[in-house]
Formats: structure tokens, C-alpha cells, sequence
């Protein structure tokens, strides 16, 4: 069996990213992989400007913080003030241009303004510069603002927008078909016959899919049988980049996804030393119109086990197939507040939860079937193999919320 990292690091380098880019509006681009790197055309601000609302002064005429003058004029945000006369002051809000000659901001907390003379007493003896946004301090005409391979989230796009790109170029959505085997599934709204149960996988698989932003093809539940898995394995592969199943893929005498995969194509990895979910596949499966396959990943039944290893391995593959710049999923330091004497041979993902305390509990069932804990949990502990934990260890603790998108 692989590692867990041995496996990873032979999915990313298998990955070949998609290459068809599309402009998009900056407007529509949210969760989309940036094809180039971009470049602003202009400074940040673009001109000196106010953070606050106040007074545009002369420093020089302050010195003394307590200073009189006059108020010139008013300049809002969106206007342009006349140059700013000596001995005078200009009532000014939050955004506007600094008028020429002005080189400091009074925060109106620190004035007070006589309402019958139009004079205003400067309370505090500013510094030049203060309060004021200088032309570029925060981006310089010609800097690079985003990368290729950026996961543009609101912040990236409202970047974008600070600098006038009213288009981005992005990859296209990666095409995922999926389908799901076992003839005991059924789904949610059906009676339940004896020995079925609800099909939680193809729900969570989907909802999996859909928060990485790919266009799903759902070919549904496909029954126990060779001639019926490699038909959906065709049917999959034509027209998507990648084929996610679900069961099937351990050695028994129904489970009819590996030996599927082998007569339509090739598979490249089985099993992992991982729990939950050794039983991974990856491979690929031949297109009927195009030279180049169609990758292929086969999932463990257990709901639990599919989503831990969706999570450490076929996650940062798709992000790697979408173009997108995979980094490793951040692994903070806690205490443990929990026992975990008989480790196993392989790395474990054992689900917690943060407490009151500031350490971390363990659910107390950790089987792989039991997808409540995915939902008690706030995410996995990362214990390599043979490890065990006693109370107050420090272990490797990696949030759901760094994983789920």
C-alpha cells in the first residue's frame, strides 16, 4: 500500500490541467481559477484622499492645536476641491481628494466649528501625511495583483474590480461524471425495501463537487453487475475530464468497479494506507471519440471513507485539474483532550471537535459508516501510523472549514 502522501503525490503529478480558457465578467467569476496573471493599469488610489471625515489642512498652520480658520470650501467624496489657501481649512469627507496644498486631515472629532463665523478651531497639531491615503499605497501601476492559478474568491474579485478589470480570464469548469453502485441503494422519498438503505454518498458527493465549482453529469445508481459498470464507465467518459465512482471498489465477489476500469482502461493506484478508506482507486478510462482518456477515481462505499478521502485526495486533484495553485491544507498544532490507545498501522483521520477548552474531543465512534461525525466534527486529526494519543498530546488538527472549499 501507498502512503498517504505517496498517493497524493503521484495524483497531482498524473494531473494534466484543463487548458480552454473563457472570459468571464468579473461580475460572474466567483470560484473560478484564473487562467493569467494580472496587472494593474493604474495606482491605488489613484490620487491622495481622506480616510476620514474632517478637515483638509496645512500642517504648517496647525502647530499650535488650537488654531482658528476659516473654511474655504467643502469637498465630498466624487469631487475636486480648488487648491487649498494658506490660513484657510476645506470641510472634507471620507474618500475625497485631497486638495492641492493640503497635506494633512483633522478628524472633525478633533474640531469645532462655530456655526455663526464659518471658523472652525483645530484642537489637535496634525502631522503631515496623516489621515491621508497616498496616491499607490496600495497598488502601483504596472504590480502584478493576481496570479495564474488563483482561486478567485470575493475578495480577489473585488481586487479585480479596484483596478477597473471588468473581464477575467478564467479556465473552463471542470466536467465530473459520477455514478454510484450496490443494488441496495435507494433514494431519499422511496421505501426502503429489505436490505436497502438511502444512497447518502451520491448527496454528499455532489454537494462536494458543486462547492469546487464543477459541472456535474450524474448517471445515478448503477446495479451490481460487470456488463452494467462498464457501460457507465463509457458513458462517463465521454464528454467529462474525470469519472468519480462510489463502491465497489474492494475485492468482493459484487464489487465489479476495479476489474470494470481494467477492461475499459487502466488503473494506475488501488489501495492506500489510509483509514478510513483504503480501498481508493485511480486510474483512467478510454474515450470512444478522443485519444485522450478520461481520469478515473473509485471512492469506498462508506459514506465516512468517501469523504475523508475526497477530501485529502480528490480535492487538491481537481483543484489541480481546474488549473488552481494546491497547497496543503494547513495542519494546526492542539492538545488533545481525548485517549487513543490502539492506533493502526495505517494513518488515521479521526474526527473532533474543539471544546470549550481550547483542546479537542474525539467522537466516540469513529467507524467508518457513521457519517454523524462528520457533522459533530470540526474537523480531522492527522495521526500517522502507530501513533497513539493520550490526554494533553499535541496532534496535527485540520479544520473542515480549510477543507470544504
Amino acid at each position: 500500500m501507498l502512503s498517504v502522501q505517496e498517493a497524493l503525490d503521484f495524483l497531482l503529478h498524473s494531473a494534466r490541467p484543463v487548458s480552454d480558457i473563457e472570459q468571464l465578467s468579473t461580475l460572474d467569476a466567483t470560484g473560478r481559477v484564473l487562467a493569467a496573471d494580472q496587472l494593474s493599469q493604474l495606482d491605488v488610489p489613484p490620487m491622495d484622499n481622506t480616510q476620514m471625515d474632517g478637515y483638509a489642512v496645512r500642517a504648517s498652520d496647525c502647530v499650535s492645536g488650537s488654531a482658528v480658520l476659516p473654511v474655504s470650501q467643502r469637498i465630498p467624496a466624487g469631487h475636486v476641491g480648488a487648491p487649498l489657501q494658506p490660513g484657510t481649512v476645506a470641510r472634507i469627507f471620507t474618500g475625497a481628494l485631497i486638495p492641492e496644498g493640503a497635506d494633512a486631515v483633522v478628524m472633525q472629532e478633533q474640531c469645532a466649528l462655530d456655526e455663526a463665523t464659518g471658523k472652525v478651531t483645530v484642537q489637535h497639531a496634525p502631522r503631515s501625511g496623516e489621515w491621508v491615503r497616498k496616491r499607490g499605497e496600495d497598488i502601483r501601476a504596472g504590480s502584478t495583483i493576481l496570479t495564474r492559478g488563483t482561486l478567485l474568491r470575493a475578495q480577489e474579485l473585488g481586487l479585480a474590480a479596484s483596478v477597473g478589470l471588468a473581464a477575467l480570464p478564467v479556465y473552463r469548469r471542470l466536467k465530473v461524471g459520477v455514478f454510484f453502485t450496490g443494488d441496495e441503494l435507494a433514494m431519499p422519498g422511496e421505501p426502503l425495501k429489505p436490505g436497502a438503505i438511502y444512497n447518502s454518498n451520491r448527496f454528499m458527493l455532489r454537494g462536494l463537487l458543486q462547492q469546487l465549482g464543477c459541472e456535474i453529469v450524474d448517471l445515478g445508481n448503477i446495479p451490481d453487475s460487470r456488463d452494467a459498470t462498464r457501460d457507465a464507465l463509457r458513458k462517463a467518459a465521454d464528454g467529462n475530464d474525470l469519472i468519480i465512482t462510489s463502491g465497489g471498489v474492494s475485492v468482493g465477489e459484487e464489487d465489479h468497479v476495479k476489474p470494470a476500469v481494467e477492461a475499459e482502461g487502466k488503473l494506475n493506484m488501488w489501495q492506500i494506507a489510509i483509514k478510513p478508506g483504503k480501498p481508493l482507486a485511480f486510474g483512467e478510462v478510454r474515450r470512444a471519440t478522443t485519444q485522450t482518456p478520461a481520469y478515473f477515481i473509485g471512492l469506498p462505499g462508506n459514506p465516512v471513507s468517501s469523504f475523508v478521502t475526497f477530501l485529502i485526495f480528490v480535492r487538491p486533484f481537481i483543484q489541480a485539474l481546474q488549473g488552481a495553485q494546491v497547497k496543503p491544507p494547513a495542519r494546526y498544532p492542539m492538545r488533545a483532550d481525548f485517549t487513543w490507545p490502539k492506533p493502526d498501522r495505517r494513518n488515521e483521520f479521526l474526527r473532533v471537535r474543539i471544546n470549550d477548552g481550547g483542546g479537542l474531543d474525539l467522537f466516540p465512534n469513529q467507524g467508518s459508516a457513521v457519517l454523524t461525525s462528520t457533522v459533530w466534527g470540526d474537523g480531522i486529526v492527522d495521526n500517522p501510523p502507530g501513533q497513539a494519543i493520550q490526554p494533553g498530546d499535541t496532534v496535527h488538527f485540520i479544520p473542515f472549514s480549510d477543507l470544504l472549499h
